[in-house]
């Protein structure tokens, strides 16, 4: 069995925001591996989400960032109780979505809000490149089908990781999604944490 040292809970519980104890067990079962502990951790974490998906949350804060004068944003993030909102943690939280809205201008919090005609019109330009790709290849027909939806199924997954704020990989750590971090707040505060809605003002001249 590899060896856990204090030393290294201490940096992963600080990384991830889970209890001590939890870290420690994660980090025993990846024998010392910190990739593997942190993919541990983020599956428990998600696990405990599902399990607080019919709470209610009826607290939270707005949070506000400017940039340069030319962007601003505003975001709100809901909780269960009003201590967890007033928390360091919490609003720290926030603040680093504001910022995350603020780098990587979403269009949208989850790829179900994108509207069906709008996904339809990038399957259809996906498509027209795959098998125009194919022909490239091959001239005396097109790729098949089942391959071509493949092709298209992994650039629909990059067009969410582009535009939808949960699947965009955080602006700090391109390791983490913005997923990842509601995650971890959720596990460290032990409630339910929404990320309502956003919006953001960009100067076009």
């Amino acid at each position: 069995m590899a060896e856990i040292k204090s030393s290294d809970i201490a940096n992963l519980r600080k990384k991830t925001g889970f209890p001590m104890m939890e870290v420690k067990f994660a980090l025993i079962e990846a024998k010392g591996n910190e990739e593997k502990a942190i993919e541990i951790l983020r599956k428990k974490g998600l696990k405990k989400s599902e399990k607080r998906a019919d709470r209610k949350t009826v607290n939270g804060i707005i949070d506000s960032y400017v940039h340069a004068g030319r962007i601003g944003v505003l975001v709100e993030v809901l909780c269960e109780t009003d201590f967890v909102a007033r928390s360091d943690d919490f609003k720290n939280f926030t603040h680093e979505i504001s910022l995350q809205v603020a780098a990587s201008a979403p269009k949208y919090l989850e790829p179900k809000d994108i509207p069906a005609k709008e996904i339809e019109e990038e399957k259809k330009i996906y498509r027209g490149e795959a098998k125009s790709f194919g022909k490239s290849f091959n001239s005396a027909q097109d790729r098949p089908g089942d391959v071509i939806e493949k092709i298209v199924d992994g650039k629909l997954k990059s067009y969410y990781s582009d535009i939808c704020l949960m699947q965009q990989p955080h602006f700090r750590d391109p390791k983490k999604t913005t997923s990842d971090l509601l995650n971890e707040i959720t596990a460290k505060t032990g409630e339910k944490i929404v990320i309502s809605r956003f919006v953001r003002f960009e100067l076009s001249c």
